[in-house]
């Protein structure tokens, strides 16, 4: 991994956002670690978001745009309009999405920005992370997924928020959270690590952990993969055919890798009867993700997109089914560019870990004690977690939305477009810059 050390302005522009009440473990009574973040969240993104998080604004004078991976979202740019045929910067530009296609008589909803929070389980993270998530995507009319782990308690509170995960390992999965739910959604696979299943730590599945994944405590977790019970289409229609019968009018969501053979799984998901395909492409994952899996496995979600949208439009099926990515989706013009490249909505996961104070160490299970996070993120450790009270959290998450959307709207109204709608399947309106081009 290669070092990238922030410079000595980015040091001062951040230390002077922590005196104004920020959390005193993001650095504002200490020195600014040596290592800071990598080629896909450089040093710049990681503090712009903490800029974004603690003011509600984008800087001016920050890169919050891209990351220097030398490919994907970072060698993309949109062809804007000359500046005098831009729209003015209004809330009357639409930044809404509609998830349920189908016309099929089940909920009917619609969230009021294109993204929504992914799964990320209670023992990967902690309460205070879940509940600061879920409380946000209240306050912005979405949604935050519990990821495998279960449904804690507390959960109920925001319950029309929440989307039900139901993985490969059954870990929490009851009647009653399934009934609780307007979308429950079905993890075959994740980008990070196709193939491999989930593990969590025997550290990090303390008593809470085990009593609501119904196992024995501090025992590691693992989730296979696959589902032993689906190898086909006809046995994914009964999966969701089951969600169905305990919850009629849930949204059905399939979150799916993206293997070569994608489009195939997308259309099958849709004949299957899914409402939401949620394609997870590589480089997405926490810390806890092996980086092999992450860089060699499953295929880019900036190529996965455009392959499963012309698919589906083929099929004659693209207008009734959400297309939603994740997969190292950064930033709003992160989430713009997918749009463009034919989804219609992301889901974000490190991005609000690092809204949250995260500084991409790469630590989230914590070494060789198992702890997790040393900042309170990725971990269920009684001291830890209190790094991160949930008000903050919110105030963080709320901050950071608040800017993302800013940025959203500029970007559409450059473009002339008047709808965040308008602009699925745009390919047009992208531009590949090569290395040659000096960007």
């Amino acid at each position: 991994m290669t070092i990238v050390k922030p410079s000595d302005a980015l040091i001062h522009k951040t230390t002077h956002l922590m005196q104004e009440g920020m959390n005193a473990r993001a650095f504002g009574e200490y020195e600014m670690p040596e290592a800071l973040g990598d080629a896909r969240w450089t040093d710049e993104l990681i503090l712009s978001t903490w800029y974004m998080a603690e003011t509600g604004e984008v800087p001016d004078d920050m890169n919050f745009k891209t990351g220097k991976s030398d490919g994907g979202f970072d060698r993309l740019r949109f062809r804007f309009l000359a500046e005098g045929e831009w729209l003015d910067h209004s809330e009357d530009i639409d930044t809404s999405l509609p998830l349920n296609r189908r016309d099929d008589g089940k909920n009917e909803i619609e969230i009021d920005i294109p993204w929504y929070g992914g799964g990320m389980s209670y023992g990967s993270v902690s309460i205070n992370v879940m509940m600061s998530r879920a409380k946000t995507a209240k306050l912005w009319n979405t949604f935050m997924s519990t990821g495998e782990g279960g449904y804690p308690t507390e959960l109920y509170e925001v319950k029309e928020n929440i989307i039900t995960q139901v993985a490969t390992g059954y870990f929490g999965v009851e009647e009653e959270t399934i009934q609780a739910a307007p979308i429950v959604e079905l993890k075959y696979a994740q980008g990070a690590k196709p193939g491999l299943g989930g593990h969590l730590l025997a550290a990090k599945a303390g008593e809470e952990v085990a009593k609501i994944r119904g196992s024995v405590p501090f025992v590691s977790l693992f989730s296979p993969f696959p589902f032993h019970s689906t190898y086909s289409v006809e046995d994914h229609s009964k999966h969701l055919d089951w969600i169905e019968i305990i919850n009629p009018t849930a949204l059905l969501a399939v979150k799916v890798s993206t293997p070569h053979d994608v489009d195939m799984v997308a259309v099958g998901s849709y004949y299957a009867g899914a409402h939401i395909i949620h394609m997870d492409g590589g480089y997405g994952g926490t810390g806890a993700a092996p980086e092999i899996a992450k860089k060699n496995i499953a295929m880019p979600i900036e190529l996965a997109i455009p392959k499963v949208h012309k698919f589906l439009q083929k099929e004659g099926v693209r207008d009734e089914v959400t297309l939603i990515a994740s997969g190292g989706v950064r930033t709003a013009d992160d989430i713009a560019k997918a749009i463009a490249l034919g989804a219609d909505g992301c889901v974000l996961g490190t991005t609000d870990l690092v809204g949250m104070g995260c500084t991409r160490c790469a630590n989230c299970e914590g070494g060789p004690s198992g702890r997790g996070c040393p900042w309170g993120l990725t971990t269920t450790d009684i001291e830890l977690q209190e790094w991160l009270q949930q008000d903050w959290g919110v105030k963080r998450l709320d901050n950071l939305y608040t800017a993302m959307q800013w940025r959203l709207r500029d970007i559409l109204r450059k473009l002339g477009l008047n709808s965040v709608q308008e602009l699925t399947g745009r390919t047009d309106l992208l531009r590949y810059i090569g290395k040659e081009d000096g960007e």
